[in-house]
């Protein structure tokens, strides 16, 4: 009866949100005949019905026009980048000069590096968070190895210092007044893919720019996710990708933000043609000459197959807005957690902050009883139609997006959870 309760409130939920009709504009994986429970839009979101149709402009440009494509398709592949600019720019909070759709996070992020990262005997160090996603540990480690200094001694991982595995604001102001003397760059998550914690940007820029620091945001976890302002919180770059949050298709092409006050020339960077100013790109001289903003740290033309899905996502973000999308967001989050206090404290513990300032729409699970019984948990909730995602040791991620999940998705975990708790 309780249970029964609950799927009331969400039906009732679902019928009074004025947004519910973004669901429809999305492919919802089917499930032995009905809509799947899909919370795993922190790996990879759902196809926007629009994407095929944009995909299949280009392809249809390309068959008929061939080269001529890149100046007389219907989007004209020159400047196909442009496009999205002013959508990510919005998303971001940042000047659109400050933007770029471009290769992959990782590969960003290494080219983030090569101009922000500039260490010296007295400045080696890189700080990260203990637990980061392993391509950033990946990269700053073979960066630090790259210039010569040891990971061993110039890696700092600032471990958590509260409960379920998460950070104070207090613990990054002990590691810039300890070791900001030392670090050449911070590399931080905007949110925490683990623990699904989100972190105070603006504060921490202004940390780390008191110490003397360069600082980049990783916010693959974030784009989509939570409210950003780059410009106003000033980090010196973030990198992102579009196929969680953005819906932008797997391995899609990823986003960067330099800001303003970087655009300029002297800095160092590794240079591609397309990062040429536009004007005199095609005189195909030897000197290179980096395109205003973000622009300039482009290599390669735009991979526009990869950018038409990026199109149809961003959109419904600009048609729901991401106010709109986070108020939404707040109420999907809410409902999931006091769900699960209501009615799965014997099964779950929740690790993610209960602020909704220090969270997305993730909410990381720990399952009672240890790893077997969350892998059983979470093998069982796939089997009837539940997806979300089980990171190790001992983690299920629960991600309601708000441009499709819906407060049914919610009551069905609960009920399929519940169901497995009461067998265990």
């Amino acid at each position: 009866m309780i249970l029964e309760a609950l799927q009331r409130e969400a039906t009732a939920r679902d019928r009074d949100d004025a947004f519910a009709g973004l669901r429809d504009e999305f492919r919802i994986p089917q499930h032995q005949g009905r809509e799947q429970h899909y919370f795993c839009g922190n790996s990879l979101g759902l196809m926007p019905k629009a994407a095929a149709e944009m995909v299949q402009e280009v392809i249809d440009d390309w068959a008929q026009l061939a080269v001529e494509g890149h100046f007389k398709a219907q989007h004209s592949w020159m400047h196909y980048h442009t496009l999205v600019r002013d959508a990510l720019a919005h998303m971001v909070g940042a000047k659109p000069v400050e933007v770029v759709a471009m290769n992959t996070l990782s590969v960003n992020l290494h080219l983030m590096m090569v101009s922000f990262y500039r260490p010296s005997a007295q400045r080696p160090a890189i700080l990260i968070e203990a637990g980061a996603f392993p391509s950033d540990r990946h990269a700053v480690e073979s960066q630090i190895r790259f210039h010569g200094f040891d990971p061993e001694r110039d890696l700092i991982e600032l471990a958590a210092d509260e409960a379920n595995g998460t950070l104070s604001m207090e613990a990054f102001q002990r590691a810039f007044a300890e070791h900001g003397s030392r670090i050449a760059l911070a590399l931080l998550p905007g949110v925490q893919y683990r623990t699904g914690q989100a972190l105070d940007i603006g504060a921490i820029t202004a940390l780390a720019r008191q110490a003397g620091c360069a600082i980049g945001f990783d916010l693959a976890h974030s784009f989509g996710n939570i409210p950003l302002h780059l410009h106003d919180h000033g980090p010196d770059f973030a990198v992102w990708c579009h196929y969680k949050y953005g819906n932008a298709g797997p391995g899609a092409v990823a986003g960067c933000f330099v800001h303003e006050r970087h655009a300029r020339a002297d800095l160092p960077r590794f240079a591609g043609w397309w990062g040429h100013e536009a004007g005199t790109r095609f005189l195909m001289g030897p000197q290179f000459i980096p395109a205003p903003g973000a622009d300039g740290w482009q290599l390669s033309n735009p991979p526009v197959l990869a950018m038409a899905p990026l199109r149809a996502s961003l959109a419904l973000f600009e048609r729901a807005g991401m106010a709109t999308l986070r108020a939404k967001s707040e109420r999907l989050t809410g409902f999931l957690e006091q769900a699960i206090q209501q009615h799965l404290t014997t099964a779950l513990e929740i690790l993610t902050p209960s602020e909704p300032a220090r969270r997305g729409c993730q909410l990381s699970l720990r399952v009672r009883g240890g790893r077997d019984q969350g892998l059983a948990l979470f093998e069982y909730l796939v089997a009837q139609g539940v997806l979300g995602d089980w990171r190790e040791p001992d983690v299920i991620r629960i991600s309601p997006a708000p441009l499709y999940n819906n407060f049914a998705d919610i009551a069905g975990f609960v009920e399929h959870t519940a169901a497995w708790a009461a067998r265990h």
